[in-house]
């Protein structure tokens, strides 16, 4: 679990014609509409949005690349044509290359290309693979290494060599003499790691790959994790043999210890080792290295445990000393982004930060004096797309005009003469040619799926991509409901923002359950002007059964500035809790609404939610379903829980006021619990002492574990299966008000 991260699900979705039910009588047979099923929505994916993956831009700003039909082939951008095949795989099988492309990437220069086949998933963003260098000139390939998966395999700039890791070491290949060297050579399996991150820094910092090489190619810097007093975890795995199987690895939970993490650079041309002096290493990180402009010069970022102090050091490639580039501390704590952008004039650099209270754009110096600040006002800067040097342009996205709404902007290097480039409201995110000459615009709202169009650099509009206008056809066609905007002020004078969905053809007679769905976690937002994809399709489903399904952003999201999103410091849960609760109560008091059952639901952060939810506002919520819970956060691991509630130690009422296992006894409701026992991230043992807890205090509750699934529940019918569970639950639980067992897959309207 990250900051602001919303958790996987894998969510498409499908339409069959089944007369829909009505509700009321307004509507004649004749414009009676599709109705909505869950095997159709999770297991033939009919409802699937179209979208557009990344573009891999060439250098000349006009053309792009993409793997399709299993071959790598260039486009116009701005016309979509074929232009052509720049690598088709039926020519080349063997050296461990199965003739199928997992992804590509290309060298600086575009003369090379690397080739990622038959890639094997570790974690979340962690894999290994087999790799390939493609010379377009001799239409040659090479294994860089033939007898075994690597990890991340990347080419000098220069393109002569190429840096991997293989169990745990650092090596780079000579392209030219087809000779492998290594860079490390002490790397071991849950001891040390040379050039990959750990499992916290891979969840938490979110970047596996650690290693990078110099812009001149003779060096490679390098984080080295030396995780050998890390606590480990084991989890079992049910495969159908006679025993079970047993995955163990280094997980450091709260208060605990981390791994100790140091960086080096390695010189290609004499084969030495240079250790960047960091000072004072105790209870730090090292969230992020990256080289300057100058192959001399490597900017390390050092924090501290608490994550509240952050300095950006530059190192001396030679000599390893460090000087102070920029250092900034927060009362709260500091998010760490991938912003930091040095100029290639050598002289300056781009950091985006929230130290006037919200999140904005800042040109300093290399002495780390701050020449101008970029962007201002009272709104967040929620995504740096990058720099126009030639134009002295800079591109961002910013919810300036609403927390609601994320558009696009282009400012000077001067800060003035700021655009908006975004052409309609809604939520807009940018791509932008390598020359910045054109821009693909995916822009949604919260009632209408993305569109992907080019523009040029004068913002018209060149070609629509793709328009996803058969969605709005499936719209039409089952008679799906618009999700409204609304806001509220709580008790304690707080303005909330939410969205909802009423049932079709609302009796004003009937008063209808209530469903809220929320994630609720630190700086993350469910109520924003986009499409709500992946579940769009299950809320409509509910709003057709006779449901109200509504969302709400409490305090501790993101959009509206520090303040609001980093109040929850050190009490994680309390107030997101008290405001679903008030918003509980205030959908509760609605005319159409029966406040006696109300329901919530939520997915890790938001299963953690949703339970305390029903806990604590035990007189107001009648069901909640959470999924992939945390039930304590003495459970979970440093580098997150850390960043918001300090140990156990530094902060025990924190945990414990805050923790749903200490509150099982105020269970009155009706309460589903839901964990995939392969869970990597927030593991079983949160479901299973939840549990634990709701026997001691006897309390009776529903149950589904998923074997072998981790926090995703996905595969093999797992989510068919899983939302299928959720909506009898509800339909029971919550709209009847008892438990029937209805046969899967054949849910009463």
């Amino acid at each position: 679990m990250k900051a602001a991260k919303v958790l996987p699900l894998i969510i498409i979705c499908f339409l069959i014609s089944i007369e829909a039910p009505l509700f009321g009588q307004k509507e004649a047979k004749t414009q009676e509409k599709a109705s909505i099923n869950l095997e159709d929505i999770w297991k033939n994916y009919a409802f699937a949005t179209k979208s557009v993956p990344g573009f891999n831009f060439m250098l000349d700003g006009r053309h792009y690349t993409r793997l399709r039909s299993n071959s790598i082939k260039m486009y116009d951008l701005t016309t979509g044509d074929e232009v052509k095949e720049l690598f088709n795989p039926k020519k080349f099988k063997g050296n461990g290359f199965d003739g199928k492309i997992s992804s590509y990437s290309f060298s600086d220069d575009e003369s090379k290309i690397m080739i990622k086949s038959g890639s094997e998933q570790i974690y979340r963003r962690s894999s290994r693979a087999y790799f390939h260098v493609y010379d377009r000139k001799t239409e040659k390939l090479i294994p860089v290494y033939e007898d075994d998966k690597i990890q991340y395999a990347t080419l000098s700039p220069d393109n002569s060599k190429v840096a991997y890791v293989w169990k745990n070491d650092l090596y780079w290949f000579d392209l030219e003499s087809g000779e492998t060297h290594p860079v490390s050579t002490d790397g071991k399996i849950n001891e040390i790691i040379n050039g990959t991150t750990d499992w916290v820094y891979e969840e938490e910092f979110a970047f596996v790959k650690a290693f990078f090489w110099s812009p001149d190619s003779e060096r490679l810097a390098y984080i080295r994790f030396d995780e050998t007093d890390v606590p480990e975890f084991t989890m079992t795995k049910h495969n159908g043999e006679l025993y079970p199987e047993y995955v163990t690895w280094k997980y450091p939970k709260v208060g605990e210890k981390n791994a100790k993490v140091s960086v080096h650079i390695f010189n290609v041309i004499d084969s030495k080792t240079v250790n960047v002096d960091l000072g004072e290493m105790t209870e730090m990180y090292v969230p992020r290295i990256k080289w300057t402009q100058n192959s001399n010069k490597l900017c390390v970022f050092k924090m501290n445990r608490h994550q509240n102090d952050l300095k950006l050091l530059l190192a001396d490639a030679k000599k390893g000393r460090t000087e102070l580039l920029l250092h900034e501390k927060n009362k709260y704590y500091i998010d760490i982004t991938d912003d930091l952008t040095f100029l290639k004039n050598g002289k300056e650099f781009i950091w985006s930060s929230e130290k006037n209270g919200f999140n904005h754009l800042y040109l300093f110096d290399l002495k780390g004096k701050q020449k101008k600040q970029l962007t201002s006002g009272d709104y967040d800067v929620t995504s740096f797309y990058g720099i126009d040097e030639k134009n002295k342009t800079v591109y961002y996205q910013a919810a300036e005009s609403s927390a609601l709404v994320k558009d696009v902007y282009s400012v000077k290097l001067n800060g003035r003469n700021k655009r908006k480039l975004s052409q309609k409201a809604g939520t807009t995110r940018a791509q932008f040619s390598s020359t910045f000459d054109y821009a693909v615009f995916n822009h949604s709202d919260i009632n209408t799926a993305a569109t992907y169009k080019v523009y040029d650099r004068s913002n018209k509009l060149v070609r629509v991509i793709e328009g996803n206008e058969d969605i709005k056809e499936l719209q039409k066609s089952h008679g799906t409901q618009p999700l409204e905007f609304f806001s509220f002020m709580t008790s304690e004078g707080v303005k909330l923002n939410g969205w909802m969905i009423k049932p079709p053809n609302m009796d004003p007679s009937k008063e209808y359950p209530v469903f809220m769905t929320q994630y609720s976690g630190p700086g993350s937002q469910q109520v924003t002007d986009g499409w709500k994809g992946m579940n769009y399709w299950w809320y409509q489903m509910l709003a057709s059964k006779g449901y109200v399904v509504a969302c709400v952003d409490p305090r501790g999201t993101g959009g509206r500035g520090e303040e609001f999103k980093k109040m929850t410091y050190l009490e994680l849960g309390k107030y997101e809790t008290i405001d679903q609760i008030e918003a509980a109560k205030y959908l509760g008091g609605l005319s159409y609404t029966d406040k006696e059952r109300i329901g919530i639901f939520g997915w890790s952060y938001g299963g953690y939610m949703s339970s305390l939810c029903l806990l604590k506002g035990n007189d107001v919520f009648k069901a909640a379903i959470a999924v992939a819970p945390v039930t304590s956060w003495k459970w979970y691991d440093t580098i997150y829980t850390e960043r918001y509630m300090r140990t156990l130690t530094e902060n025990e009422s924190g945990y414990n006021d805050n923790s749903p296992i200490y509150f099982a006894d105020r269970l009155k409701g009706n309460y589903f619990l839901v964990h995939g026992d392969a869970d990597d991230n927030v593991h079983y043992q949160h479901t299973v002492e939840m549990a634990n807890a709701l026997i001691s205090a006897n309390k009776q509750y529903d149950t589904y574990f998923y074997p072998n699934r981790n926090h995703g529940i996905y595969g093999d019918n797992a989510r068919l299966h899983l939302y299928t569970a959720m909506t009898n639950f509800l339909e029971n639980k919550l709209k009847n008000g008892e438990w029937e067992h209805l046969e899967e897959q054949k849910i009463k309207p």
